[in-house]
């Protein structure tokens, strides 16, 4: 059984004479277990796919399911084993951190003293505080324990590390991957590639409401297109393929997805004092599906 499993899911906003673009026609499985990445900018339709799966927001189309139960049909049995963090923290106003972890395990009937206390000691979260006196990063850190104080068996992020130090990141991966090791499904959304290379197995990237790629992240990385690095002086007028140009006094680099043999003409009939040729990052990827 996947962890979620979606068929042609689509989501419009407004009405059938003036609608907006939501997702279409998005088409993923994700498998129990995974460290999985969702890929794409603000806009492209990264919270509306998670909302639409939660049931929070209704399809206009297609089907999905989360942990084998339809998303229509099973909200409330998906939320119960599903832990949820959206990218905005936003709670009522004049209750103490004690209170909101309270009020999200009574949700959920169960007592969640024990972990919620081992996360806010990791997390460094003072709970006799009031969430109005909060910073925008503590804010989070209370989402970030509210979503896996009940340690569901899946975990859905959206765009979760905003607001977190660098120390409080690595530490909120670290918890992530422990949780990951010990067999909880995790969705990352995330329009910060460098977290999804280095946690996620398998990524999709979302482009405009679509899926434009999607696999593992190592074959992600392993496209045509190439970062060429050139010090020295060449002309590219005539050089089709080059994306991501970045030029320096003394030369410049560009991603390149056109013929080699083409490459190698431009750069013998220019002056070429070095030369280097290397795999593009998952960043460098993204930017040549997103050109």
């Amino acid at each position: 059984m996947n962890a979620i499993e979606t068929d042609q899911l689509t989501k419009y906003y407004g009405t059938s004479h003036r609608r907006t673009r939501g997702i279409e026609q998005v088409s993923l499985r994700v498998e129990q277990g995974e460290f999985w990445g969702f890929i794409g900018p603000n806009g492209a339709g990264k919270s509306t796919t998670i909302r639409t799966l939660l049931g929070l927001i209704r399809p206009s189309g297609g089907r999905a399911q989360v942990l084998g139960m339809d998303i229509g049909k099973d909200r409330e049995k998906i939320l119960a084993r599903t832990g949820y963090l959206p990218s905005e923290a936003v709670f009522y106003p004049g209750m103490r951190v004690r209170d909101v972890l309270k009020f999200s395990a009574d949700l959920r009937r169960k007592d969640c003293r024990k972990e919620a206390a081992a996360l806010c000691g990791r997390l460094g979260l003072d709970t006799a505080r009031k969430v109005d006196e909060l910073s925008f990063g503590n804010r989070k850190k209370v989402a970030i324990v509210c979503a896996l104080q009940h340690e569901p068996e899946l975990l859905i992020l959206d765009e979760p590390t905003g607001g977190l130090d660098p120390l409080m990141q690595r530490e909120f991966f670290e918890i992530l991957r422990e949780r990951n090791e010990k067999g909880t499904t995790i969705f990352l959304s995330s329009h910060i590639l460098s977290e999804v290379q280095r946690n996620c197995t398998r990524a999709a990237i979302i482009r405009e409401g679509r899926i434009i790629a999607c696999d593992r992240v190592e074959a992600l990385s392993r496209t045509s297109a190439k970062r060429v690095a050139v010090h020295g002086r060449i002309r590219l007028d005539a050089l089709e393929g080059v994306k991501d140009l970045q030029e320096t006094k003394d030369g410049c680099s560009f991603l390149y997805s056109g013929a080699m043999q083409t490459l190698l003409a431009v750069l013998s009939a220019g002056e070429v004092r070095d030369l280097s040729v290397s795999e593009p990052d998952l960043e460098e990827v993204f930017l040549h599906y997103y050109s």
